[in-house]
């Protein structure tokens, strides 16, 4: 290890120093010098009160003052050797574990000057060692953040705090030397002074293959996102035709068939007259079903009148349906004709799928709905006097309405929350823009 690391250890161990020291720091060795020296003081006492009447006893102490002089010496000596031995066996220690850490270790001086890289900060930078103590640290940031990583560090310095985490927003990046490549990391720096000087330390890892893994995942949620809205819109687009063909084609023939039945009927004598209505009355009945059919798949007046008039619609037939009172409101008829079809459809489904889980699972007297555009979104809430969604109903893994809801909703850069409402019941409420939005964009 260099003499600079050195200097940057110095803290480090006379911790160690401290805990692993001087034999005199025990209590029984502390006692016992304590009584060594106290009869030593006592023996040079009386030997000064007798003077020369006892010279024999002033040769003594002598000889013994000299002795326990040698015998400090020797100890003081012992002491220093094991305290550098020591010292020396921490330093190499420390040495040791920062050399074989994985993450990379580099610290500055305060001018910004490196006096430590470890092992893997060579291998993360492409650096010897050699080639990078004494050499500013800014050589290893990309030259647009140099000055801003610079001001960061000396900022750092007068808060006094002594470590903290470094780019908690942003993603940092460094530069490997070889080939001048940028690559994402992460951090964390601390400082401590020493004799005067402050240093700081920088552990860092290399984030390239975790932050490559995210990229991907993120661009694979996207496809599959745009996957899941163009199988929609087909999806739709199927639903429009034949709804279409349900409507115009096969409604046309049925209309014909009452009207030819009709044409017969009054031509039959009586019992065949009677055959005759209970037939007309089943293609009455057939009729219905297929109006109910076509406007199930896609409500022809959603594309014919709009949003707006197609929530009421959808509304009052819920509610002529399913025995549960429906009051919505609409405000705002121009700015929803402007939506695009796609936010037309997506909140036109969303209304159709919460009144189903409302007639399915709430066991609601009441549904109450709002349908307005404001400040370029389509707003849509409705809420209900039942027995409430559970957070566990949300997760489930057939709750493929819900799910699709929220699929269309965040393609076109909305949003979509499902709550407890104050009445007791579940309260939705759906925001989108009228012209939509990917959600790439949005974000």
């Amino acid at each position: 290890m260099d003499a600079a690391d050195r200097k940057v250890l110095t803290s480090i161990k006379r911790r160690t120093f401290r805990r692993h020291g001087s034999a005199f720091r025990h209590p029984a060795a502390i006692a016992a010098a304590a009584a060594a020296i106290g009869a030593l003081l006592a023996t040079n006492a009386i030997a000064f009160l007798r003077g020369m009447d006892s010279p024999w006893l002033l040769g003594g102490v002598v000889v013994t003052d000299i002795v326990a002089i040698g015998v400090g010496i020797f100890v003081a000596a012992r002491e220093v050797l094991v305290a550098d031995q020591r010292s020396e066996a921490s330093e190499a220690r420390l040495g040791a574990v920062v050399d074989s850490a994985m993450d990379a270790i580099i610290t500055v001086d305060a001018a910004q000057e490196i006096v430590l890289f470890n092992g893997a900060a060579e291998q993360v930078f492409r650096l010897p060692r050699e080639k990078a103590l004494g050499t500013p640290l800014e050589r290893l940031i990309p030259q647009r953040f140099r000055g801003a990583h610079h001001g960061h560090i000396e900022t750092f310095g007068d808060t006094g705090v002594t470590s903290r985490r470094m780019g908690d927003v942003t993603t940092l990046w460094a530069l490997r030397q070889d080939s001048g490549e940028e690559f994402p990391i992460e951090a964390s720096i601390s400082q401590v002074a020493e004799r005067g000087k402050r240093y700081f330390t920088v552990i860092l890892r290399d984030i390239t293959l975790r932050k490559q893994a995210e990229d991907a995942l993120r661009q694979s949620q996207r496809d599959l996102r745009e996957l899941s809205a163009r199988v929609l819109e087909a999806r739709e687009e199927e639903k429009t035709r034949i709804a279409r063909e349900l409507h115009d084609e096969l409604g046309q023939l049925l209309t014909a068939l009452k009207m030819d039945l009709s044409w017969v009927r009054e031509r039959l004598p009586g019992d065949l007259h009677a055959r005759a209505g209970e037939m007309a009355a089943l293609l009455d009945l057939t009729v219905a079903a297929t109006r109910r059919i076509s406007a199930d798949l896609r409500p022809l007046m959603l594309d014919d009148l709009g949003l707006a008039d197609a929530a009421r619609w959808l509304a009052e037939d819920f509610s002529s349906r399913s025995g549960i009172a429906c009051r919505i409101e609409v405000s705002g008829d121009e700015a929803l004709a402007t939506a695009s079809k796609s936010v037309s459809t997506a909140v036109y489904r969303a209304i159709q799928e919460s009144l189903t889980n409302i007639a399915r699972h709430a066991a609601a007297k009441t549904a109450w709905a709002t349908l307005a555009a404001a400040d370029g979104q389509v707003c849509f809430e409705m809420e209900d006097d039942g027995r409430g969604i559970a957070p566990q109903d949300l997760a489930k893994a057939r709750s493929l309405g819900l799910k699709g809801m929220r699929e269309r909703i965040t393609y076109l850069g909305g949003s979509i929350e499902i709550a407890r409402a104050p009445r007791g019941g579940t309260r939705l409420r759906v925001r989108v823009p009228l012209q939509g939005a990917a959600q790439d964009e949005a974000a």
